[in-house]
């Protein structure tokens, strides 16, 4: 009962966050957008930095859950095309509906972590089986350091969604060709059917 109310306070304080920012975010905000009485969220979190670390923790969870749904929904990629769709997927979901209110919230708590190490080891890319996916795939293409590669590929396409989400639109295709193109050359040569 109290990690479901955990839960819920957490998630009503990601709202707050994704609509107020973070001057928005108050235990008194949270106990209003979950309709709780006065003080329910400050029994849970006793200080504002409890209150953010809560928040990221779920936040991490629920984007972990995303990245495994739709890496179970689009499988492993065959082919660089596969890849640039799944990834123009993922940054679907982080533009529109829930998923913009969490990358709202995910910048916000981004930029609290410059200043609080406790935020920024829960908001350190956690491996999954979207990454893993890229990585496999990468590697599996004769990608130079897969690892290294993934890690910037998909750094990239975050900040073609914060690009977006500051913007207006949608990630274009050619930005997430461009980027597996890159993350797929094999050395420090050209791309692949460059002139020199």
């Amino acid at each position: 009962m109290a990690s479901d109310r955990r839960t819920l306070l957490a998630d009503a304080a990601l709202d707050v966050l994704a609509d107020e920012g973070v001057r928005g975010l108050t235990h008194r905000a949270v106990d209003r957008r979950a309709a709780l009485p006065p003080g329910t969220t400050s029994a849970y979190f006793r200080t504002r930095a409890a209150l953010l670390t809560g928040l990221v923790t779920r936040l991490v969870q629920r984007d972990q859950g995303e990245l495994q749904s739709l890496a179970e929904q689009f499988g492993p990629p065959q082919s660089a095309a596969d890849l640039v769709d799944g990834l123009l997927l993922l940054t679907r979901h982080r533009l529109a509906g829930e998923g913009r209110r969490r990358s709202l919230a995910r910048y916000a708590c981004a930029v609290e972590s410059a200043r609080d190490p406790e935020l920024r080891e829960i908001l350190v890319p956690r491996e999954n089986a979207g990454r893993a996916a890229v990585r496999h795939f990468l590697a599996a293409h004769g990608a130079a350091d897969p690892e290294s590669r993934t890690h910037t590929l998909l750094t990239c396409v975050d900040g073609l969604v914060f690009d977006r989400l500051v913007s207006g639109g949608d990630v274009p295709r050619e930005a997430i060709e461009g980027l597996v193109v890159a993350a797929l050359r094999p050395g420090d040569g050209p791309a692949p059917g460059a002139r020199g």
